[in-house]
């Protein structure tokens, strides 16, 4: 099956919400022609959770018409009831923070960039990579210092905050 290559495919791809394979979507609801997407993953999942918890349909039979395992239901079904529809959307793929920049690896940072200045980040990185072996893009390290800028401002500016007198 061919899937069409509109406008609403793009958004559902931008989105992360394109299911990869439409065509296995079984359930009669989403029949062609029908109102229900298949290749709209947040509607498949929703409806595979309505159809088993609404309609009664057991938990395998609902995962399989939806080529979904039932782990998948079960998780959709606790997802939904957690967090709604918002949830239904998968998360972005990869690491969710700068798991390399610990803050011990930013104060290294800002020794290294303390002892030269004139370090750009390229040579922040490099020198960072030399000194324990952790290979940074130079503009993750670049940002990293820029973010302990802005936290140290943002705390300077809020007087009183370490002043146990203050209260």
């Amino acid at each position: 099956m061919t899937r069409r290559d509109d406008g609403k495919t793009r958004a559902l791809a931008a989105s992360r919400t394109l299911n990869p394979r439409p065509e296995k979507v079984t359930d009669p609801a989403f029949a062609p022609g029908s109102f229900f997407d298949p290749a709209d993953l947040v509607q498949v999942k929703y409806e595979m959770v309505r159809r088993s918890e609404i309609d009664g349909v057991p938990a395998a039979t609902a995962a399989a018409a939806f080529w979904f395992s039932r782990q998948s239901l079960y998780t959709a079904k606790s997802v939904l009831a957690e967090q709604g529809l918002a949830g239904l959307i998968p998360a972005r793929p990869g690491p969710k923070s700068g798991h390399k920049l610990t803050e011990e690896v930013v104060d290294l940072l800002e020794e290294l960039l303390a002892a030269d200045a004139t370090l750009r980040p390229a040579g922040l990185a490099a020198a960072l990579r030399q000194r324990t072996g952790i290979s940074v893009h130079p503009r993750s390290a670049e940002r990293a210092l820029s973010r302990r800028r802005a936290a140290r401002a943002s705390h300077a500016a809020q007087p009183g905050q370490d002043d146990p007198k203050s209260g």
